[in-house]
């Protein structure tokens, strides 16, 4: 029996917020090591992170060794709406919140990068199962941002990679015609990638599509 989304969003994020900052910590800074030797991190170049809140998986330990060789990295923010683009961010970049009262970046939108320029993104998450099928907070942003994801004969694509708990895998979801599907997901126990991106590959620098300026 597949669980109503309703009540599986308001079960995980309940067990999500429950976790001491020491199991946090943790689970993020695993979450990172699992990647280390992943081809698609290693060979990304403009990685999408995301600004941690109600518990969600921290990302920084990811952001962190990004930075460290040189990548660039970018926080979403709200672009009119219901529309994602994504501003660069790095250590000592102002910051304002939005509606959510998350934090973004302050950065102006003549910087902000269009989705499909990314590489890889991390993507938050509530629940995720074995197709891919993501289960999000409901207001579809990510779905929005990377529609064009959904277009079988795009060519490179940039590839959206879950974070989450293992208590966030769930046996099903049920998958909407709007839905954009994960590549892989990962959590403190295993590194997933599903059956949809086996061959996953990045494009070589050369080919990569090319940032406007300022970035």
């Amino acid at each position: 029996m597949i669980d109503e989304p309703r009540e599986l969003r308001q079960r995980l994020r309940v067990l999500r917020r429950a976790l001491s900052p020491a199991e946090r910590c943790q689970a993020a800074l695993t979450v990172a090591h699992r990647l280390e030797a992943w081809p698609v991190w290693i060979g990304a170049i403009r990685v999408a992170g995301y600004w941690a809140c109600d518990g969600e998986l921290d990302p920084a330990p990811l952001l962190e060794r990004a930075w460290a060789v040189g990548r660039s990295v970018y926080l979403p923010v709200l672009d009119g709406g219901c529309s994602l683009r994504f501003a660069p961010y790095r250590p000592g970049v102002p910051l304002r919140r939005n509606r959510f009262n998350i934090p973004e970046p302050g950065i102006p939108p003549a910087e902000w990068l269009e989705p499909s320029c990314l590489d890889v993104v991390l993507t938050p998450l509530v629940a995720f199962d074995p197709t891919g099928t993501r289960l999000g907070m409901g207001g579809g942003y990510y779905d929005r941002a990377f529609a064009f994801l959904r277009d079988p004969g795009r060519g490179r694509r940039p590839v959206l990679l879950g974070l989450g708990y293992e208590f966030q895998r769930v046996v099903a979801l049920i998958r909407q015609a709007w839905d954009v599907p994960l590549d892989a997901a990962v959590t403190e126990a295993a590194l997933s990638v599903f059956s949809t991106a086996k061959d996953l590959t990045l494009a070589p620098k050369s080919s990569l599509p090319p940032v406007p300026k300022g970035m």
